[in-house]
């Protein structure tokens, strides 16, 4: 749920240790110089969540590193925060003289586009066609990066750049199918058929986490099988009436409690986290995973004892997915100039193709440039759902907040909860907030 989850909205990959607001102003990790230094016209703060070990994180190490060398007379303070001191405290944060020149920030309307209604965020619209932004990343990954006046995604003006993007997909433990003698889905039919076939040998098929994202991604997806372009478009941009007890939704929670009912998910797991899903199928325990692409990496090398592979989700031509997170410039950051060039670095083929060789899928170069191939099936799979309206966001974006509503009520699914209860439940603060609109 775009990470989140504003809370952090149903997000994909592993959050730092989160922290209080007081420990947002002090400096954490500090590269090039103590963050006490007054920063001045040859300062730049920068401020992300990455893992110093992942894709991202080795990626935005390396853009920093090149940076340092375009800009030699210019010292870089460099924080690692915690993605969820980020998602709770940067409107207050951003609205002091405590903002760094820029930031990783997450996308969709309860976060990017809150910030940029409340004008904490500067406007990018000149600077990305001046520099050519808008061509690498794409009309469809670049609808969370332009927000209208309400703050809400799609409009005409830049508010961030992302440059990778991100993708829920189905992860299988080839050596547990060939064990098993089970078939690899190519439909749904043949999905549900390897779901049985698994429990009846007394294996829980499916990997989830119930008090985490992955439970929600679950019923959104279901609910994009039944889905088509107006249906998300309604949903996401508020282009037309929803009606959560339509044959989308409906379908979504009649099969998630049909699923929970018979075993394909446990329902002991509605108190795990994301960690504790993968680290189900990197032991084995799981045969199927659909997570997102974040956690392509961490696999490549925490599995070690069976083969793997990736495929999409064979239920829906849509996915829950987007742009990645947005690089942002808030308004009182005292260099933007400087904030600017570094948003070029990360832009360079040089960074892209370490983002797509370490594991994620970045935007600005083609999927045949990259060598290694497990990297570049993924990045393939990205644009070809990019290409085809088949990413369709997250389902807790539209509305502020709305992360902790869809946590609640997937996990009341999971505990017996009726559908149609979940449902109202759902639809309670969507609606209230699409009738405030008109």
């Amino acid at each position: 749920m775009n990470n989140p989850r504003i809370r952090p909205a149903l997000r994909r990959r592993p959050l730092l240790l989160a922290v209080s607001a007081l420990a947002l102003l002090a400096p954490l990790t500090a590269c090039g110089g103590s963050d006490t230094a007054e920063a001045d016209a040859n300062t730049l703060r920068l401020w992300h969540y990455e893992d110093k070990d992942g894709a991202l994180g080795k990626a935005w190490a390396a853009a920093i590193e090149e940076f340092k060398k375009t800009h030699p007379d210019v010292k870089v303070v460099f924080e690692q925060k915690a993605f969820e001191q980020i998602q709770q405290n940067a409107g207050m944060i951003l609205n002091s003289d405590k903002a760094p020149d820029v930031m990783e920030y997450n996308k969709g309307n309860a976060t990017t586009g809150l910030l940029a209604k409340q004008g904490l965020l500067t406007d990018l619209t000149a600077v990305v066609k001046e520099r050519g932004w808008d061509k690498k990343v794409g009309d469809s990954a670049s609808v969370t990066a332009r927000y209208d006046a309400k703050g809400e995604m799609g409009g005409d003006k830049w508010y961030g750049v992302p440059n990778y993007g991100e993708f829920v997909l189905t992860y299988y433990n080839d050596d547990l199918f060939k064990k098993h003698n089970v078939a690899k889905p190519t439909d749904f039919a043949s999905f549900e058929a390897a779901l049985a076939k698994f429990k009846a040998a007394g294996i829980t098929p499916l990997a989830t986490a119930g008090n985490d994202h992955p439970a929600g991604h679950w019923l959104y997806l279901l609910a994009l099988s039944k889905a088509n372009d107006t249906w998300v478009d309604n949903y996401q941009l508020y282009k037309g009436k929803v009606d959560f007890h339509g044959p989308e939704f409906t379908y979504a929670a009649n099969k998630y409690k049909e699923w929970v009912d018979k075993g394909y998910f446990e329902k002991k797991d509605v108190g795990l986290k994301g960690n504790n899903m993968t680290e189900q199928f990197v032991s084995a325990k799981r045969p199927i995973m659909v997570g997102g692409n974040w956690w392509f990496g961490a696999l490549t090398t925490d599995i070690k004892n069976f083969t793997w592979s990736t495929a999409p989700y064979p239920g829906s031509e849509k996915t829950l997915g987007s742009g990645g997170n947005n690089w942002v410039i808030p308004t009182k950051a005292r260099n933007k100039k400087l904030a600017e060039d570094f948003i070029d670095i990360t832009m360079s083929d040089k960074i892209q193709k370490l983002i797509g060789e370490e594991g994620n899928v970045p935007l600005a170069v083609k999927a045949d440039t990259i060598t290694n191939t497990k990297s570049r099936e993924l990045i393939t799979a990205f644009h070809t759902a990019q290409s085809g309206r088949g990413l369709a966001f997250y389902p807790d974006w539209p509305v502020a907040g709305y992360y902790d509503t869809w946590l609640a009520s997937t996990q009341n699914l999971m505990n017996g909860a009726k559908p149609d209860t979940v449902l109202d439940e759902l639809a309670a603060p969507y609606d209230k907030y699409a009738a405030s609109r008109s």
